[in-house]
C-alpha cells in the first residue's frame, strides 16, 4: 500500500491506502507498538473489491507526536480516525481493529454506528463487557499481574521517556518474542516499528496510550447496557499471554450479532498468521 500524510482539523496523520477507489472501504486500525504496516502481511490475501485504508494512529507510525495526554483517550483517537475518513470522502465502511486499534474501533462503533457495515475485533477486550473483563483480570491478578508489567511501567511519569531512547530495538523486539526471532513475524515489519519508535517523543506518546487508561476505564464503566448493533466478528489468537480466553466470556451479551473465531497464534495474530486472518475477513466482509 502507498502511504501519504493527510492534514485534518485534528492534526497530521499518515495513511496507507490500497488505492482501489472503486472498492468498498475497509478501514484497518493497528495497535501498540505497531503502525499501519502491520496490515501489509494481510492485504495480499484479501479478496479484490476492497479499498484498504490503514491510518497510523496519533503518536505512532508516522503520524504526529502530540504531547497533550488527553488526546490519547480512546474516544479522542476515534474522532481522529473519523476525521481522516471524512477528509477522504469515505461514507460507510467495514472496520477492523487489533489491540488498541480494536478499542478505537469500538469507540467508533459507538460514535458513528450507522457508517460501520461490519466490525471485526482482534485480540482486545470488549469495552462494554464488564463481567467478562472482570473475570479475566481476576485470573491475571492471580499471576501477580506479571503479564501487565509493561502497562504499569509506561504509566509511571517520565520513566519511558528516560529509559527507552537509545534502547528502541531491545524494547520493540521484546514484545514480538519468539515469533519475531524465528521469523513467524516478518523482520521487515519489526524493523519498521523500531524505526518509528526512534522518532522523537515516541516513548512518551506510546506511553500515553496507557496513561490514558484510567480516564478510559471511567467511561467504559458506564457502557454495560450498550450493545454494538452491527454484525461483528471477534478473532482471538489463543496463545496471547495478555488477552487471555476469559476475555471472551459473555461477549455475546455485548453485540446484537457476533461470531468468534480462534487461531493458534500469539497476540500479533494478523502478523503471525496473515493468511488465516485474511481468510476469516474474506468470509465475513460481504456487503
Amino acid at each position: 500500500m502507498e502511504s501519504r500524510i493527510i492534514s485534518t482539523s485534528r492534526g497530521k496523520f499518515c495513511v496507507r491506502d490500497s488505492g482501489n477507489t472503486k472498492g468498498h472501504p475497509l478501514v484497518m486500525l493497528h495497535g501498540w507498538p505497531e503502525s499501519s504496516y502491520c496490515w501489509e502481511a494481510v492485504t495480499p490475501f484479501l479478496k479484490s473489491g476492497l479499498r484498504v485504508i490503514a491510518p497510523d494512529l496519533r503518536g505512532l507510525g508516522d503520524s504526529e507526536r502530540t504531547m497533550d495526554p488527553s488526546l490519547y483517550r480512546k474516544a479522542e483517537l476515534a474522532k481522529d480516525v473519523v476525521d481522516i475518513l471524512d477528509s477522504l470522502g469515505i461514507g460507510d465502511f467495514f472496520l477492523v481493529g487489533h489491540d488498541w486499534g480494536g478499542v478505537v474501533a469500538q469507540e467508533m462503533a459507538m460514535t458513528v454506528p450507522e457508517r460501520i457495515k461490519k466490525l471485526v475485533l482482534i485480540n482486545i477486550p470488549v469495552i462494554n463487557n464488564l463481567k467478562g473483563n472482570a473475570e479475566a483480570l481476576e485470573i491475571i491478578r492471580s499471576k501477580n499481574c506479571v503479564p501487565l508489567w509493561y502497562q504499569h511501567y509506561q504509566q509511571q511519569p517520565g520513566l519511558a521517556e528516560a529509559m527507552i531512547p537509545g534502547n528502541e530495538e531491545v524494547w520493540i523486539r521484546y514484545f514480538f518474542g519468539k515469533a519475531g526471532k524465528d521469523g513467524r513475524i516478518a523482520e521487515d515489519a519489526i524493523r519498521e516499528y523500531i524505526r518509528c519508535y526512534k522518532i522523537e517523543n515516541t516513548p512518551a506518546t506510546g506511553a500515553s496510550y496507557y496513561r490514558a487508561m484510567r480516564e478510559d476505564a471511567r467511561r467504559w464503566a458506564e457502557l454495560s447496557q450498550i450493545k454494538f448493533p452491527m454484525e461483528s466478528l471477534y478473532i482471538h489468537g489463543s496463545r496471547d499471554p495478555v488477552i487471555i480466553p476469559a476475555y471472551m466470556n459473555h461477549i455475546e451479551d455485548c453485540f446484537e450479532h457476533v461470531d468468534t473465531k480462534t487461531i493458534e497464534a500469539g497476540h500479533f495474530v494478523q502478523e503471525e498468521k496473515p493468511d488465516q486472518v485474511a481468510g476469516l475477513l474474506n468470509d465475513f466482509l460481504t456487503a
